[in-house]
């Protein structure tokens, strides 16, 4: 459904650029040259900012999830795919929740257009999601059962929170610098300096990461919740347990969930629970209060799933999500 409606909206707007074609236009504005940059999600966003820093080019940064809507539950309206198909530069995320771009890129206005898949950039870092033990399988992945099982055991489902690893972060950086040099040659030299800077930060973070594991009591995060930290556990040789997968639609935990992952905290003596931003505290509640102790503190690691435009113009960064969520950590590894 989702993809038709896609397709749908790419029609509708293919018939209107055939119309601006004949009148001599391709930009929504043609008055402006200006690099025109759209992004999917919060982090590519302000990675791109940090590479323009004062802006020498006057681009325009458009983020189009700006509402904290989800990237999983995502669907663009007609007016994003009309910034999309006139941008310079699109930067996506490239995993299932990103099946749409496919058909919207097809019909792109820009055809020089230049497109980074943040998976595709990556490539054999990707990871694909993880079942670990305990985690609650979601529903539909019984519903086929019996239907050519050799077709579904081909497709592999990456991990798409790709931006939580501040290793996969300064490569992303690197590459989308690259594009926006390509765009503005003019200035790349002060892009380069810019993204070399903020690729210090980053490094500078990532080596804080590693001292605060190293020096931790303990090495195990539990998340009463999805878990889309693969690639930050990953990173510091954590392990986990949780109740969903990260990309899970999943909101109820299932009795064996909730019993196992409290009988995980009472074995490990654990002393906190963990959830991601935006989603109520019931399922970490419950499994503290079926602990031995029921003390174990609930913390929260902010996944910048949720993160809006507002945010961002009140300061929020991605290296201050990154920052905060490290002393979140250290709380929960002591």
């Amino acid at each position: 459904m989702k993809k038709f409606i896609i397709l749908m909206i790419i029609v509708c707007l293919a018939a209107g650029c055939l119309s601006a074609c004949s009148a001599g236009s391709i930009r929504p504005d043609p008055e402006t040259d200006k690099i025109q940059i759209v992004t999917t999600i919060f982090p590519e966003y302000d990675w791109v900012l940090n590479i323009l820093g004062e802006n020498p080019a006057n681009a325009d940064v458009t983020m189009l999830l700006d509402t904290g809507v989800d990237l999983h539950s995502f669907q663009p309206t007609a007016e994003d795919i009309l910034k999309i198909s006139s941008c310079d530069l699109f930067l996506y995320v490239g995993g299932e929740s990103d099946e749409w771009v496919d058909d919207a890129l097809q019909e792109a206005a820009n055809k020089d257009m230049l497109v980074i898949s943040l998976l595709d950039v990556l490539g054999d870092a990707a990871k694909e999601e993880e079942l670990v033990e305990g985690m609650q399988e979601e529903e539909h992945d019984h519903e086929h059962e019996g239907e050519d099982h050799d077709h579904e055991e081909e497709e592999e489902e990456y991990d798409e929170h790709v931006w939580l690893s501040l290793r996969n972060a300064a490569a992303l950086v690197e590459r989308i610098s690259q594009a926006i040099e390509k765009l503005d040659p003019e200035n790349a030299d002060f892009y380069k300096k810019n993204t070399a800077a903020y690729a210090e930060q980053l490094n500078a973070l990532d080596a804080a990461y590693r001292a605060a594991v190293t020096s931790a009591s303990f090495d195990t995060l539990l998340f009463g919740d999805r878990f889309p930290f693969r690639y930050l556990a990953d990173d510091y040789g954590l392990s986990y347990y949780a109740a969903f997968v990260g990309c899970s639609a999943e909101t109820e935990a299932s009795f064996e969930t909730i019993s196992f992952l409290s009988q995980k905290v009472d074995e490990l003596s654990l002393p906190a629970v963990m959830t991601i931003e935006g989603t109520d505290r019931r399922i970490a509640e419950t499994i503290v209060q079926n602990t031995q102790t029921k003390d174990q503190k609930i913390l929260t690691l902010d996944s910048m799933q949720a993160t809006t435009a507002q945010d961002a113009e009140s300061g929020t960064t991605y290296l201050s999500v990154m920052e905060k969520n490290l002393s979140v950590l250290k709380d929960a590894l002591k």
